[in-house]
């Protein structure tokens, strides 16, 4: 077997290796003999190990990729392991795009680095330029290739069936077959990528990418320039604009880093268009410095969250990213040079901030965690700013501030701070639903008040997922004040035994949903259409109003005059209002 063969077939058996490693984790899952902290660590493992080995085998031995790959997919595991820690159950990890991009920058990053270290050293930067994007462009291409393989496999089995053939579906539907199929082309596809590394190489799409800089150089000399007669009253308007800031910054670096290239002879050599990277590099910390100040002004105003902490790390890189690219370009010929160096250091700080995301120290739920206390201690949030569900996202800081509140819930005239802290647990099973049912109890307004066994009733026949919004729109100050639902229960059809009710909830977009019940004599409680007598339903500022009409006294019930065609034999037709 000559050496492009042995090659395909090591990196084919390591694909299948993975697939079958994949599968036997889903098994293990899905029969519990795997679950919580001991099925995230093994999970975390075989993630990286097999997609760090696959990634830098070819570029490497097998033996130096995977001696890579164990190291740096044990890295991965323990501060993955670590940063669960901060949570209740180890997979609600996994909920936290915080930790999952963390593991992810520590699990891809290292991988040019470990590859450069065996070509000259870690801080050669050909090496790191070069590796990053061809490892970009072999994962593309190889998992196109996977899709044309399962393409080719669907076609075959349609054509097959056709003629009453069901072999290919019945062998894919065996065991690990299908992960075996895709592990095994997509180590194919990056064998055969790298074997013609000189012929699918980055260069195409570099050299495209070079083309964008003229176009965001424009777009952010227009803005800069209309800053000033404009103000920079707009750039705090909303949320979203100061990530725009961010986000174009982001592809301001990535542009210059191109146009500098790996060396000084791949290097654009075009004036214009290496006079718009030395422009770029210069705008670039007032484009990042005016992005982190929208960022600061909102945690300000609004303290700490997960999405603002990460904001802020973004807004700290770029920032450090365009201090380093203007000094390099000011400090005159070489400028290059300094900006590939410049690169090199700012990795290191992207996986520094990586890793401490995973500990205490950068950990988001626990900064918004005690932003939040701080705000509501002394006053800067107002308790209706508690969200429905909020301190659940935020792992175990999230439930010490929960049991705070809660002690401080049950001092007297903290009943508003009581109501919006009654949230249920995640939805599974009996126990659960239990859990739902008690907190919309205590959320929910009755009117009459002493109507709680039809309310008790008509709450039981829906199902989880509707009492879940249910209690969520209670949860939820309407603008104007007041809870955001109301029962109201009347005998509003004479000839049924016992009472209907009619629910209004107010949703997150101003949207009031009117539900009606009525106990059938055959089915029991069933879920009604409410329609109008006459008009439309009110909707928005008018259905608020009604709900805290309703939530203050019962309405009057009056009857409904309806007049039928009477049928042969009985009965009628009549129109429905």
């Amino acid at each position: 077997m000559d050496r492009q063969m042995t090659a395909r077939a090591v990196l084919t058996g390591m694909g299948i290796a993975a697939g079958v490693g994949l599968y036997g984790l889903s098994q293990l899952a899905e029969a519990g003999s795997l679950a919580g902290r001991p099925l995230l660590a093994v999970a975390s493992f075989v993630f990286c190990f097999f997609t760090a080995l696959m990634l830098m085998t070819g570029p490497l031995s097998a033996a130096r990729a995977a001696l890579g790959a164990l190291l740096i997919a044990a890295g991965v595991t323990v501060m993955s392991g670590f940063a669960a820690l901060g949570f209740v159950r180890a997979e609600d990890v996994l909920d936290s795009p915080h930790a999952v991009l963390g593991s992810v920058i520590l699990a891809l990053l290292p991988l040019p680095f470990w590859i450069a270290s065996h070509r000259g050293g870690w801080r050669n930067y050909a090496a790191l330029f070069g590796e990053s994007w061809a490892m970009v462009v072999r994962a593309l291409a190889a998992w196109a290739f996977v899709g044309l393989v399962w393409a080719v496999i669907l076609l075959s089995d349609a054509l097959l069936k056709g003629v009453g053939i069901g072999l290919i579906d019945r062998v894919m539907d065996l065991g690990p077959t299908s992960w075996l199929v895709t592990g095994g082309a997509l180590g194919l596809g990056l064998a055969v990528v790298q074997e013609l590394s000189d012929v699918v190489s980055p260069s195409l799409i570099l050299r495209f990418l070079r083309l964008l800089l003229p176009v965001v150089f424009v777009v952010s000399g227009v803005f800069l320039l209309a800053l000033p007669v404009r103000g920079v009253s707009g750039l705090f308007g909303g949320w979203s604009f100061a990530l725009t800031l961010l986000a174009m910054a982001g592809a301001s670096t990535a542009l210059v880093t191109v146009v500098v290239d790996q060396d000084d002879t791949e290097a654009a050599r075009g004036r214009v268009l290496t006079g718009m990277a030395q422009a770029m590099a210069v705008m670039l910390p007032v484009m990042a410095g005016l992005g982190a100040w929208a960022v600061w002004v909102r945690v300000v105003q609004y303290g700490w969250t997960p999405e603002r902490v990460f904001a802020a790390q973004v807004a700290a890189l770029g920032v450090g990213y365009g201090a380093l690219y203007a000094l390099a370009v000011l400090r005159g010929a070489g400028w290059m040079a300094r900006v590939r160096q410049a690169n090199v250091g700012m990795a290191m700080v992207v996986m520094a901030m990586a890793l401490l995301a995973l500990t205490p120290v950068l950990s988001a739920e626990r900064l918004s965690a005690r932003s939040l206390m701080a705000r509501l201690e002394d006053g800067r949030l107002p308790v209706a700013a508690l969200e429905p569900g909020l301190l659940d996202r935020w792992g175990i800081p999230g439930a010490r501030a929960r049991e705070m509140l809660e002690a401080r819930a049950a001092e007297p005239g903290q009943e508003d701070l009581a109501r919006r802290l009654a949230l249920a647990a995640p939805q599974g099973g009996a126990a659960d639903r239990d859990t739902v049912l008690g907190a919309l109890v205590g959320l929910l307004p009755l009117q009459p008040e002493g109507a709680t066994a039809t309310r008790d009733m008509y709450l039981g026949a829906l199902d989880d997922y509707r009492l879940t919004a249910l209690r969520e729109s209670c949860a939820r100050q309407m603008p104007g004040g007041g809870a955001g639902c109301v029962m109201v229960v009347a005998d509003l059809v004479p000839g049924l035994p016992g009472e209907e009710a009619l629910l209004l909830d107010y949703g997150p977009g101003g949207f009031v949903q009117f539900t009606g019940f009525r106990n059938d004599p055959v089915s029991g409680p069933t879920i009604r259409d409410v329609m109008p007598a006459n008009g439309v339903l009110p909707q928005h500022e008018d259905g608020a109003a009604l709900i805290r009409a309703w939530q203050a006294a019962p309405p009057a019930t009056m009857p409904l005059a309806v007049n039928q065609l009477s049928l042969p034999g009985g009965g009628g037709l009549i129109l429905a209002p």
